[in-house]
């Protein structure tokens, strides 16, 4: 490492060194600015976030120092040194090189940057094989111990699986096990706890952590999770259309920001505990980016009739994947992905499903709305036994029931226009003209915070938290009753997530619509659910109000989910959280295998633990 004398003070030369980056996009005949004057440094150790809107061109400036932007279409200018060596003046393969080796680069939608056609633990392995001269059991031995080292359960019989095969959070762990394989100098992660549940989160920042220290590697984070930022982050850089409104230490940025948009993403950060004493949901404070001051205040979100009949009942609800081995591929086992869930749902209600990646949250989700087939139990929905409907019944029910996934690029068509993506479910259901259809699809797309000439654009040309908004519109467009909200927030920056939560609450009261909430997060889930639901292994282990559930958790794994969530405090940075690292137990059972007869103990009204 390179080392500046400066009197007496040895002075360590920055890993990354970024001078007035400024990246334009050719749009027609004329560049547009997307990246402006954008200056900074990232020592070895040091981490450094970028925090903004969707948008903002918080990606867009990773992507330039990678320079993985189209050419034909893209211009970057300005300076970027890797270790004093200039990238932007590097030929193309000298710069493939670079990639994965000195810098590596966690993306924000695994599934997009994962190959589907070919198992996960050969493209791990191709990309230590790339940098490094190891034999091909070599290059398997070290993929097996990354994949222990972010906690991929079971990894030896993992290591030829497909990416369609995990869950959006076990996808995350691959990226970021990829990612790591060459233990580079600078990693550059975007959004690379997104997808992963908070006891996950920990342990991936602990992780991070415990690699800058062996290793020297500096980091450049960028997320919308300020209390991530707060956590890891040596110094913040605030971007705001394109520019940096704001730099300094994490510190002086969390406890005296001056520019107007800090504080305004700070007051949108939802803090767990902050709704002690409270039985409803409350909207998020909505602070003007301009001025600085509350535009919309922090205000009661409505409460539920517990006195009318549940819109949802599911008892019962079991949900089983045969898995078939040897050589007549005959059944050795099953995924017991849901096992005996039981709960209902009233108008007007939000039950939030909460647990890690593969508990069986979006699995409980898929089988209520039928696009997974349940092994057993009973779902009535809206007057509909959902279980036993035929074809034409079912797709009449699903006007009853819309569901936002988890990944928004998975779940919007390439090659459809947004406008036509929103509509579409308007008029495949035959609800009206295609005039009606775009009208009201316009008005949607304001409601969540986009405008309606975009809707002639397609989905790449918006950033993640933008096409996850454009998939809450779609869901709306039916005027449905129940709303399957698959991680419907996690994509977003803090402050969108803030009006995002705020219009389903708002929807929720004029329209009584009834939110099967599913996430990780569990601050937004205090702050937005009437009850809550913990998962562990297919099974509910603790359902109860809201307030009882968080005030006085009794099961221990909802009280391990809670003490795993990111603080927004920057005193906590150099803590570790030494989160348990012992693996997750698998779901898989063999052939005749019984599950056990659960018991519950009321806690008090309506608050159940599994006993």
């Amino acid at each position: 490492m390179v080392e500046i004398s400066n009197g007496n003070l040895q002075v360590e030369a920055p890993v990354l060194s970024v001078k007035d980056l400024t990246t334009s996009f050719k749009v027609g005949d004329e560049w547009r600015s997307v990246v402006k004057g954008v200056s900074f440094d990232v020592a070895p150790r040091e981490t450094v976030a970028i925090v903004g809107e969707s948008g903002s061109g918080k990606s867009v400036t990773s992507l330039s120092i990678m320079r993985l932007l189209p050419q034909n279409s893209s211009r970057i200018e300005g300076s970027v040194k890797l270790n004093g060596r200039e990238l932007l003046t590097l030929g193309s393969e000298d710069m493939r090189k670079v990639r994965g080796n000195e810098i590596a680069m966690i993306f924000q939608e695994p599934m997009t940057s994962l190959n589907p056609i070919f198992p996960i633990g050969k493209q791990i392995a191709e990309a230590i094989t790339c940098h490094r001269d190891v034999s091909t059991a070599e290059a398997k031995a070290e993929v097996l111990r990354l994949l222990d080292k972010v906690r991929i359960p079971n990894a030896r019989n993992r290591f030829d699986d497909y990416p369609h095969q995990f869950s959006g959070g076990m996808r995350q762990r691959v990226m970021i096990a990829m990612a790591l394989a060459s233990r580079p100098k600078l990693l550059i992660a975007d959004e690379p706890t997104t997808a992963l549940d908070v006891t996950i989160q920990g342990q991936i920042l602990d992780l991070i952590k415990v690699l800058q220290d062996e290793e020297g590697m500096a980091v450049l984070f960028i997320t919308h999770d300020m209390g991530v930022v707060a956590e890891v982050s040596d110094r913040t850089i605030v971007m705001f259309r394109g520019e940096a409104v704001e730099t300094g230490s994490t510190d002086d940025i969390f406890n005296r920001g001056k520019h107007p948009y800090t504080r305004a993403l700070l007051s949108a950060v939802p803090k767990l505990g902050s709704m002690g004493g409270r039985e409803r949901p409350m909207r998020f404070p909505v602070i003007d980016i301009v001025t600085g001051e509350t535009r919309i205040p922090e205000t009661e979100a409505g409460g539920v009739d517990n006195a009318r009949r549940p819109v949802l009942e599911v008892k019962n609800l079991t949900t089983r994947f045969d898995i078939h081995s040897g050589l007549l591929g005959r059944k050795s086992g099953a995924v017991h992905a849901v096992e005996n869930v039981s709960f209902d749902l009233r108008e007007g209600e939000t039950l939030a499903l909460v647990g890690e990646s593969g508990c069986g949250k979006s699995t409980t989700g898929r089988s209520i709305t039928r696009l997974v087939e349940p092994t057993a139990g009973a779902i009535s929905l809206d007057g509909y036994d959902v279980v036993n409907l035929n074809r034409t019944a079912l797709r009449k029910m699903r006007r009853s029931i819309q569901m936002v996934f988890q990944d928004p690029f998975a779940s919007l068509d390439p090659r459809m226009s947004v406008g036509s993506a929103v509509m579409e479910p308007y008029v495949e259901h035959g609800l009206g003209p295609k005039a009606e259809a775009r009208d009201k699809a316009a008005d949607l797309l304001e409601r969540v915070g986009l405008k309606a000439d975009m809707m002639r654009r397609y989905p790449h040309e918006f950033s993640g938290g933008q096409r996850q908004r454009i998939a809450i519109a779609r869901s709306l467009m039916l005027d449905p009753k129940v709303i399957v909200a698959d991680e419907a927030v996690s994509a977003l920056d803090v402050s969108i997530k803030a009006q995002v939560c705020n219009l389903l609450l708002d929807l929720q009261q004029s329209f009584n619509l009834a939110y099967l909430f599913i996430s990780h997060d569990m601050a937004v889930v205090e702050r937005v659910s009437h009850r809550v639901a913990v998962m562990y292994l297919g099974e509910i282990v603790e359902i109860g109000p809201r307030q009882a559930v968080f005030d006085n958790p009794q099961h221990a794994y909802t009280r391990k989910l809670m003490a795993a969530v990111p603080i927004p405090d920057p005193a906590r940075r150099s803590l570790k959280r030494n989160v348990s690292t012992e693996e997750i137990k698998s779901p898989i059972r063999p052939v005749g295998y019984v599950p056990p007869v659960r018991q519950y103990r009321e806690v008090s009204a309506g608050h159940l633990v599994q006993v």
